[in-house]
């Protein structure tokens, strides 16, 4: 074999194994969505592309306001059906009793979701615009916030409610290297390992403060034993049905314990309370979620399982 074949089959051989590495990083990667998210205290995630194969015919288009469907018509995007990908980044504030309110988003949506229309319609409402690394931003008002939005890919918008422009430009950043599978924030270094394989659905960090209210983080009306600081690790997945997976990592294996046995008995008390509820198809789906709930402690965290009804989406 000559010098010239060996040197040619070495460097053959070298770019199969940096390519054979690039996809073994990307498989166990997070989802690029997620990646372009700036630094913050929370991340939710949702792949809506199962969602829509795995439960087409649960999903039935809601009734739409006028102002709602007149928005879509303006901008030619449908949320429902054009929204592959929502990546949601929670920050909190640092007085929830401000004009902000307690909880900030940043939001990286993808799909078919970028265009003309929408550029014409951030166009006519914005009242202001920056141009960030090529990219314009446009701010427009809303509910006493300001939303930035920009369309940073052919199907890809970044949207953030915080009040300075430094998360949308974190994102805009990202973007640059979003090709590097290790690339994110902290909190998807520190924790996007617990998330189960093949999720359809999940969140990381501190997910309860959307949710938190006097202290207590409130689910189906029911306050939960969990601080909204907690770091908390859910979860949805199909495996024959949908599966839930709720994890606190607690500040110590006693407090584990204690919460643990608080959320058993809230779950025994729900399922008291909601036992005489009306039938229907929302109260039908939390006696069924609580019917199947199972709380269990391992070490410093409290992990709560339970099977979803198959109509969980379609409420959605």
């Amino acid at each position: 074999m000559s010098r010239r074949t060996r040197r040619t089959l070495l460097i053959v051989a070298a770019v199969l194994l940096l390519v054979a590495v690039a996809v073994v990083l990307r498989s166990k990667a997070p989802p690029e969505a997620a990646r372009l998210l700036p630094e913050c205290d929370g991340i939710v995630y949702i792949d809506l592309r199962p969602i829509r194969a795995f439960f087409h015919k649960d999903l039935k288009p809601h009734q739409r306001s006028a102002d709602y469907q007149q928005f879509i018509d303006a901008i030619g995007i449908d949320p429902e059906r054009d929204i592959d990908q929502v990546a949601i980044a929670l920050h909190r504030m640092s007085d929830p009793n401000g004009p902000n309110g307690p909880v900030a988003y940043s939001m990286v949506l993808v799909g078919k979701i970028t265009g003309q229309r929408l550029n014409a319609w951030l166009n006519a409402h914005a009242t202001a615009r920056e141009s960030y690394a090529g990219y314009t931003i446009y701010s427009i008002p809303s509910e006493g916030r300001t939303v930035r939005v920009a369309q940073i890919g052919y199907d890809t918008v970044a949207v953030s409610n915080f009040p300075t422009p430094e998360k949308i430009h974190a994102i805009i950043d990202r973007h640059r290297t979003a090709a590097w599978p290790l690339s994110g924030s902290t909190l998807l270094e520190q924790h996007y390992h617990d998330v189960p394989l093949l999720s359809l659905a999940w969140g990381v960090g501190q997910i309860g403060l959307p949710f938190s209210e006097s202290g207590a983080i409130h689910i189906f009306g029911f306050a939960l034993p969990l601080e909204p600081d907690s770091t908390i690790i859910a979860s949805v997945r199909w495996a024959g049905s949908l599966h839930l997976r709720i994890e606190e990592i607690a500040p110590s294996q006693a407090t584990a314990a204690s919460q643990a046995a608080a959320l058993a008995t809230l779950v025994t008390l729900a399922r008291g309370f909601t036992q005489p509820l009306t039938p229907n198809a929302a109260n039908n789906s939390l006696k069924e979620l609580l019917k199947t709930a199972v709380v269990t402690q391992r070490r410093d965290r409290v992990v709560v399982t339970a099977t979803l009804p198959g109509d969980f989406f379609a409420g959605l």
